[in-house]
């Protein structure tokens, strides 16, 4: 069936979000650990993070608009720094039972039986569980006119990565790391290289 704008309108609104969250294809599940001013810990799983650049090293993460539970948005802005850690195969299930609407009071580390992680001085928490763990400093926040959502951009300045899945050539086999991938809004997959293809020329 073709959806054209008019059908996309008179959709549900949950049926919708369901629906064109998943026509991105798969995305990568994420946690992403925060602190406040007191200290207080945040973990949230978001499927929003993208690739910006290498030098400096940019990764981008959209966040919903404005609402008084959107701890990880105002931990992000108020404290500069936060952190990104790939959800595996052993940890997915608490990883998606963050993304539930705890007061702010309560650690989603502690709610849903995460361990928390400090590396290097680090100011915001790391999930210990996590194989591949980024620590990240705000660089750039834009508020998307068009539906209010935020467009977080960091800069990573702390990278924990096992050596034995990083190639020569610098690549992270992934894979290897079990991270899983994301459809939709629930929905998780486990991955598995088809082929790793030669540099692309004319």
């Amino acid at each position: 069936m073709i959806y054209q704008s008019a059908q996309l309108d008179a959709m549900e609104q949950r049926y919708r979000a369901a629906f064109v969250n998943s026509l991105s294809g798969f995305k990568a599940a994420n946690l992403v650990g925060s602190c406040d001013a007191d200290g207080q810990y945040n973990l949230a799983i978001m499927s929003s993070v993208v690739h910006i650049g290498s030098h400096p090293p940019l990764l981008a993460l959209v966040l919903r608009p404005d609402d008084a539970k959107q701890h990880s948005l105002q931990n992000i802005l108020s404290q500069k720094h936060y952190t990104l850690n790939h959800v595996s195969e052993d940890i997915f299930k608490a990883a998606h039972q963050t993304a539930a609407r705890y007061p702010k009071e309560i650690s989603e580390f502690d709610a849903v039986g995460l361990d928390t992680q400090q590396l290097a001085d680090f100011p915001a928490p790391f999930v210990k569980a996590a194989v591949v763990k980024l620590g990240m400093l705000l660089r750039d926040h834009k508020k998307l006119e068009i539906n209010g959502t935020h467009l977080i951009i960091g800069e990573i300045v702390l990278a924990c990565v096992p050596d034995s899945i990083i190639g020569d050539d610098g690549s992270v086999d992934i894979g290897a790391a079990n991270t899983v991938t994301l459809s939709g809004l629930d929905s998780y997959y486990s991955t598995s290289r088809l082929a790793r293809m030669p540099y692309a020329k004319p």
